[in-house]
């Protein structure tokens, strides 16, 4: 079988754009690749909306003709952003966070037909809208990525600030999370994850060295100085604190994770995957053993039929099963879910049992290999990256995703407790989608910057 050489080039340089410069190709951009599958995405999208329509009243919505403009001119606007400012981007970044913010906007006006009195759907458009437009501010604004670790420090403090403020506000469920102001809700936690994502990849680049080979070593491993570990651990324990008093644990473990996963990567020493480990199963017991709300959620996941048995009819993790067991292989249809938690779902983790229920197991694996695509396009650009800083950074980001993916996923499948946090781009959440949009334009920006030559530089 023989090939032009155009096309070999071509796939050398999706496999690996370092392989395509030994080709003498050199990077290729691939806008028109991100062109078609946004294109796809959007019209993904339409089409779910129209089956929504299409199962619950038997005609096409009338706002269908609107969704998918407004949805496809957020996707064009922000591929001229990248195609301006980040021509050697990934080409599959832009396109899976579109598809999985189109599917999330279709879960939520599906659900908002069980609950006329509650509509959703527009507000988490809106939402997107700012996200999209905060994702372009970032793709032009921010010319390299590495004028980021010169506001280490600064992001850090910022992150506490934001994590503090919800203390101030009255509770929502038991928890600590929201700041309300004139009608207008937010989640600064949601801002803080990036913020402390940057503060971790400058101080561990800055510092990996002595990190990984100075200090005492203890049993397996060498400890370094306090000197050096000092800050960055002051700042992940004051943040976790935090969450503690806010009882927002779900974030906790997402902050915990993201700290000994850069702490790995950094240094490359495998004992802090062991440390953290050991640090995080005492935590969680800790936490399931003195804290109410955690040991009844523990409690739950351990006998999800108790309530059942008790008489008191199937818990909310009980639910979920059911509707994952209705949904079978191929789902019943979108629109054609009869889950009770379909009157809450929108606002809570519990928009994944929807999917699986009207997706089935099918349509399910491919939202998770969505979220996969992001995750390991993540990591491929901070493999490909020649600095410290931006490897950590995209490590870090990714593993944000990854975090939050099995963190929810697992919760509400039963594997691990329930944690309330929000389903990126799925669940209903303005800042939680805001967030999410800042985050793929910092991995679009790393991948531009690992997949061009050295001497081509950022523009």
């Amino acid at each position: 079988m023989t090939g032009s050489t155009a096309d070999f080039q071509d796939l050398a340089e999706l496999t690996n754009p370092q392989d395509a410069a030994v080709t003498g190709a050199g990077p290729m951009r691939r806008r028109g690749v991100e062109l078609a599958l946004l294109v796809l995405a959007v019209g993904l999208s339409v089409c779910g909306y129209v089956s929504v329509g299409l199962a619950r009243h038997g005609v096409v919505p009338p706002g269908a003709a609107g969704y998918g403009a407004g949805l496809g001119v957020l996707a064009l606007l922000a591929h001229i952003a990248v195609r301006l400012r980040a021509p050697y981007a990934d080409p599959l970044l832009l396109p899976t966070a579109v598809l999985l913010n189109g599917l999330g906007l279709v879960l939520i006006y599906r659900l908002d037909q069980e609950t006329p009195h509650d509509q959703a759907a527009l507000a988490q458009l809106v939402w997107s809208t700012v996200g999209v437009g905060l994702f372009i501010v970032v793709a032009l604004a921010l010319k390299d990525h590495r004028d980021l670790q010169r506001y280490a420090y600064l992001s850090g403090l910022a992150a506490l600030a934001l994590l503090a403020v919800p203390i101030f506000f009255p509770p929502v469920n038991g928890a600590r999370l929201w700041v309300r102001i004139a009608g207008l809700s937010l989640q600064p936690g949601e801002f803080a994850k990036v913020l402390l994502a940057v503060f971790f990849a400058a101080y561990l680049a800055a510092n990996r060295s002595a990190l990984a080979y100075a200090g005492r070593r203890v049993l397996w491993m060498r400890l370094p100085t306090g000197r050096v570990l000092g800050p960055v651990v002051a700042i992940w324990l004051v943040s976790v604190a935090v969450l503690v008093v806010e009882r927002d644990l779900g974030t906790s473990l997402l902050f915990f994770g993201l700290f000994v996963i850069l702490l790995f990567v950094a240094t490359g020493r495998k004992g802090w995957l062991a440390v953290g480990l050991l640090l995080g199963g005492a935590g969680a017991y800790a936490a399931a053993r003195f804290e109410p709300h955690v040991h009844t959620r523990v409690s739950d996941w351990l006998h999800p039929l108790a309530s059942i048995e008790a008489g008191e009819g199937p818990n909310q993790l009980a639910q979920s099963l059911f509707a994952f067991a209705a949904g079978g292989m191929l789902g019943t249809g979108l629109g054609k879910g009869e889950s009770i938690l379909i009157g809450f779902a929108a606002k809570s983790d519990f928009i994944l049992a929807t999917a699986g229920e009207e997706l089935g197991l099918v349509g399910l694996s491919a939202v998770f290999v969505l979220y996969g695509v992001l995750v390991a396009r993540g990591y491929r650009a901070g493999l490909a990256l020649r600095d410290a800083f931006g490897r950590l950074l995209a490590v870090g980001l990714a593993s944000i995703l990854a975090l939050q993916v099995f963190v929810i996923a697992g919760g509400v499948m039963g594997l691990i407790p329930l944690t309330g946090m929000a389903m990126p781009f799925l669940a209903q959440g303005g800042s939680s989608v805001v967030t999410n949009w800042i985050m793929v334009a910092l991995l679009i920006r790393l991948s531009d910057s690992a997949r061009r030559r050295p001497e081509e530089g950022s523009e």
